[in-house]
């Protein structure tokens, strides 16, 4: 985990030199610090300057929750969860995994726009703080958190200086001449030296000279002070020097500001054009309105791991939102947002099976706020429910293969039970779909009670409608929870049946091949070490031509063991390295913990059996995000009892523990770089000439005939997206 994820500063941080001693101050006093104060003073800024520049006195670093885009009260847990950079596929609740993973660190967590969910929010972190001696809060809303032991500091409008410092430096960076001093003083003051209405006026400075500009304050005064004369004057203040940016709007940018107001987040220009387009703006100027926007600081850019974004600060959100719902038009928009990020997470399921299986994890992380909105509104109404189903369905690809399995669980479980209008929409495709994507969860978390009900149904429910996909994949999730309870011979069975049922309807995707894996496990477990090697052989064959790189990972892991049992522990190593590379890529933290115990054992085949034990200790704590260790199976634990019998007899009891102590100190990234490092010294004497023991191998079994990968060139082709 890095040691800090609070983003880069876009342009110079100006003034509130006070505020951050005093700040600093506090944190250094205080276990909860909330800055409070009105929308656009600043809060989150000066919050994130302070943390960035408290690191050094946290051992394990400084993390951010932004928890303004949240509206689901039930995902509190999981965004602080995924903002420590966690990933939990057990069924815990996300409150324990955050207790234990905090209970002996020292870190600040950094929690912004909390006020819509305060309740929530004060009870989760009252609970963290009594249970996590080290941990220390530093959080900005508009309200306090009111939890024991917190200390409130209300952040004030800048004073003059300052004010007139940002106003002048974000005029000079949108290109405009300064002007009179003594104007742009006045025009402060009549803005209270309130940031974002600052910032708001500088992005007028460009069209309109200083004198130009404060007449037109005066005018906003006049107007919006008649009707909300019990406001506080700063409230006031700030929404006349929004409604006064959206005075100076041209209808087109009003339009589109009111439009924008209903995404979460991040989102692009492709979300912008076919969301808000129509009916007074016609899709051939979004581009041109939204640079407007952006011109005037309404809208904000920034990179991220799928490349641009755009942004709209919370306050100015709020305010189109007023708009919107003015206009009558929230409904439509809201309903023209949910089809848009519908569409998004089918084609990334698609996209999924191809070279762009990256760019589709990253794109989907960082359209998950949106994704979050388009599923609430789907369960809002029971007519809705099926499109709920599917998109939590769709969205498979996220829960399971980058790591998000909690959250996965926590839309499937709404979803399936949500009501519907008409009873025949349990036995549509979006609904048995659900189902076993449910179940396909439920197994990763180590909950087989959940997993059978779920499956059992969908199957049930396929068989009853003729529904041969849905039954084929409720079979190979049978199958697959079969593998991991060690009855191997039912393994192969059901997941052999599955392999044939989509070869027959020419399904052909991520899951499809990786059944294929499953198969070579329970083969390779059972001592056809041949059999299996030919069937991953294949896998890793059709995932080269399709560019699938998160199944390949599980076929190179299979290929490994296979390789170290045939005494060659340096291949081994070459195929682990990749494996560990891409999992830790797809956050897939059940393929990087197996990875990293089979390199152990490699690793202590190779003669370091000091390092076997730093990555054998390093696993453990994965193991614990990830739910039972191995699994709770004795096939897959044997490459972990063997290395730890062998790193054990080379070094003796204490030396053993203290390397293995070392390992569970290490952050999973730190684990990683760790196990792609290698030992070179220690690889140089690999004993390649000579044979590993096979840690998998229980006895060899009567083997059945291979089977061609659905969709292969000896099938019949086809493919889908599951």
């Amino acid at each position: 985990m890095r040691r800090s994820n609070l983003p880069a500063e876009l342009n110079r941080f100006v003034g509130r030199a006070a505020e951050q001693d005093q700040l600093a101050e506090l944190v250094g006093e205080f276990r909860v610090v909330t800055v409070v104060g009105v929308g656009g003073v600043g809060k989150t800024r000066l919050v994130l300057r302070v943390a960035a520049a408290l690191q050094k006195r946290y051992a394990d670093g400084v993390r951010l929750a932004e928890l303004a885009a949240l509206r689901d009260p039930g995902l509190v847990a999981h965004a602080l969860v995924e903002a420590l950079g966690l990933t939990d596929h057990t069924v815990r609740a996300p409150h324990e995994v955050l207790l234990e993973h905090l209970a002996e660190r020292r870190l600040l967590l950094v929690v912004d726009g909390f006020e819509h969910l305060v309740e929530e929010c004060a009870g989760l972190l009252r609970e963290l703080l009594l249970g996590c001696p080290g941990l220390a809060v530093l959080a900005s809303g508009r309200r306090p958190l009111r939890v024991d032991g917190e200390a409130v500091f209300t952040l004030a409008p800048m004073e003059d200086a300052d004010a007139m410092e940002l106003l002048a430096g974000r005029a000079a960076e949108a290109g405009a001449d300064g002007g009179d001093p003594g104007t742009l003083r006045e025009v402060c003051r009549r803005l209270d030296g309130i940031p974002l209405a600052l910032e708001l006026a500088a992005a007028r400075l460009p069209l309109l000279t200083p004198v130009q500009l404060l007449r037109r304050l005066e005018d906003r005064f006049r107007l919006l002070d008649g009707g909300r004369r019990g406001a506080l004057p700063r409230h006031r203040t700030l929404r006349t020097a929004i409604g006064w940016s959206h005075e100076l709007c041209t209808p087109e940018e009003r339009l589109l500001w009111a439009r924008l107001s209903v995404f979460a987040g991040p989102f692009d220009l492709e979300a912008v054009e076919y969301v808000c387009a129509g009916d007074g703006l016609p899709a051939d100027r979004v581009l041109d309105v939204l640079g407007g926007l952006l011109a005037q600081s309404l809208v904000s850019r920034e990179e991220t791991a799928a490349g641009p974004r755009f942004r709209m600060l919370d306050t100015v959100g709020a305010y189109g939102a007023e708009w919107l719902e003015a206009l009558g038009d929230t409904g439509r928009m809201r309903r023209r947002h949910r089809d848009w990020y519908t569409g998004f997470a089918t084609w990334c399921e698609l996209e999924w099976f191809s070279p762009r299986q990256a760019e589709v994890a990253a794109a989907t992380d960082v359209a998950l706020p949106n994704l979050r909105a388009a599923l609430e509104l789907c369960l809002e109404s029971p007519e809705d429910a099926s499109l709920a189903r599917h998109l939590a369905g769709t969205l498979w690809f996220c829960w399971v293969g980058c790591g998000r399995l909690s959250e996965g669980r926590h839309w499937l479980e709404q979803a399936v039970a949500a009501p519907v209008e008409d009873p025949a929409a349990l036995h549509e495709e979006a609904h048995l779909k659900g189902l076993w994507v449910l179940g396909y969860v439920a197994i990763l978390q180590g909950d087989p009670t959940a997993a059978v009900a779920a499956l059992h149904e969908c199957r049930e429910r396929a068989r009853a409608t003729g529904n041969a996909r849905a039954a084929a994949y409720a079979t190979h999730r049978m199958g697959c929870m079969a593998l991991l309870s060690d009855d191997l011979p039912r393994a192969e069975e059901l997941i052999g049946r599955a392999l044939d049922a989509y070869r027959e309807i020419g399904e052909l995707n991520s899951n499809v091949l990786m059944g294929q894996v499953e198969l070579a496990m329970a083969r390779a477990f059972r001592g056809d070490l041949e059999g299996a090697v030919a069937l991953c052989a294949e896998v890793r064959e059709v995932c080269e031509e399709r560019g699938e790189r998160w199944t390949r990972a599980y076929a190179l892991f299979v290929l490994a063991f296979a390789a170290l049992t045939d005494g060659d522990p340096v291949s081994a190593r070459e195929l682990l390295t990749e494996c560990v590379t891409i999992n830790h890529t797809f956050h897939d933290l059940v393929g990087l913990v197996l990875a990293i115990e089979l390199l152990a054992l490699v690793t202590v085949v190779e003669g370091d059996a000091e390092e076997a034990a730093v990555l054998q200790g390093a696993a453990m704590p994965v193991w614990r995000s990830v739910g039972l260790p191995l699994f709770g199976s004795a096939h897959f634990n044997g490459s972990r009892a063997l290395c730890a019998r062998q790193a054990g007899e080379a070094l003796g009891g204490e030396a053993y523990r203290h390397w293995y102590g070392e390992g569970e100190r290490l952050s999973v990234d730190a684990a990683v770089e760790r196990a792609l490092a290698g030992r070179p010294d220690a690889a140089c004497d690999g004993r390649a000439g000579t044979r590993a023991p096979r840690p998998f191998r229980t006895g060899r079994a009567p083997v059945p005939e291979t089977r061609k990968p659905a969709g292969s060139p000896t099938g019949k082709g086809g493919e889908a997206a599951g």
